[in-house]
């Protein structure tokens, strides 16, 4: 019997050798992959974005209602007890800074950033409302009057009515130049884009008025006499220091007179007379918060205030006191009114 020998693998006559699997090897079964990391949250907004931080505000505000009532309350809870701990800090930062002569000086210029002054108001530090824009008009014309000022002109707001704002040009604003052009241009452009509830500008015609009559401005000496020998007495019991101004029918009310008061020794005083409210008032002409002048200041005579035509800082025009910073208070000055005139005390 013959025996069949069978070649090793590789070898000629023998089978072939084995041949690794081509393509891709399958893992094995495993557990499920996780599922995909939620997408993150939108950045914050970029600082000083106030609008659009407001508008976040909001949004979230609104969705509120859609929470189930427990965790709705839980979450006004918190956010209630958190208000009143940022409330009681700021109260007491502002006091503290309120109380040091420099303090009150940087708190002022706090109060000017936008974002500082949106949350004194929200934590009613301050009081907030609609911005008047007779005073955003003025602020608006104080920035661009240097412009207008180096071309020889001048800008003066009228009025505001329907969303029109009536100003007046003066100098070389007053015509039809080029320069008036430009200014009149200028001028739109700024309160349109700048106050919200300007839509469009209307230049009045400059129509010659009458010099007001000169103001008929009289000391009284120590003694209480008239120390430039005016008509009429000093008031009871005055002392020196005591200035008869105007009549009193000059001051209509509503409405507000600057003059500047020269004693007979020291330094001359700037002084406004206001008629709001039913009474009048004397004060320094110097507001409380940079001590601009306010000549040109807003009077309401109905609500009795005064406000600042240069930052919109209001004032109660019966007492002085600021009511958009508490603390702030315009400096009084004694007024009588005697023999139908005004009677202001300017120095001791």
């Amino acid at each position: 019997m013959t025996r069949t020998t069978t070649p090793p693998i590789g070898e000629p006559g023998g089978p072939p050798p084995a041949i690794a699997p081509t393509g891709p090897v399958l893992p094995m079964a495993g557990p499920p992959a996780p599922p995909p990391a939620p997408a993150p949250a939108p950045p914050p907004e970029a600082d000083g974005d106030l609008e659009a931080l407001a508008r976040r505000l909001d949004e979230a505000q609104a969705k509120m209602p859609e929470l189930d009532p427990y965790p709705r309350q839980l979450l006004n809870e918190h956010l209630d007890a958190l208000a009143e701990l940022h409330r009681s800090g700021l109260r007491t930062i502002v006091r503290t800074l309120r109380d040091d002569p420099r303090g009150k000086e940087l708190l002022f210029e706090l109060v000017d950033d936008p974002a500082v002054r949106m949350i004194f108001a929200l934590n009613g530090v301050i009081r907030s409302g609609d911005p008047d824009p007779v005073a955003q008009a003025e602020q608006v014309l104080t920035s661009i009057r240097p412009g207008i000022a180096s071309h020889g002109g001048d800008v003066q707001l009228d009025r505001i009515e329907g969303g029109i704002a009536y100003v007046r040009l003066s100098g070389a604003c007053n015509g039809c130049s080029m320069a008036g052009v430009t200014a009149r241009q200028g001028v739109e452009k700024a309160l349109v884009e700048q106050v919200p509830s300007i839509t469009a500008v209307e230049v009045v015609p400059n129509d010659p008025e009458p010099a007001a009559p000169a103001l008929a401005v009289t000391q009284v000496a120590a003694d209480g006499t008239s120390s430039t020998g005016g008509v009429g007495s000093a008031p009871p019991g005055a002392g020196a220091g005591w200035f008869k101004t105007f009549p009193v029918e000059r001051v209509a009310p509503g409405t507000l007179e600057a003059l500047s008061l020269q004693p007979t020794e020291g330094e001359s005083v700037e002084v406004v007379v206001v008629h709001a409210a039913g009474k009048l008032a004397a004060y320094v002409n110097a507001c409380a918060h940079q001590g601009m002048p306010l000549d040109n200041a807003i009077v309401d005579g109905e609500q009795g205030t005064i406000t600042c035509p240069w930052h919109g800082f209001s004032f109660d025009a019966t007492s002085g006191e600021c009511l958009t910073m508490p603390g702030a208070q315009l400096e009084p000055l004694p007024l009588r009114v005697q023999d139908d005139h005004v009677w202001v005390r300017a120095s001791a």
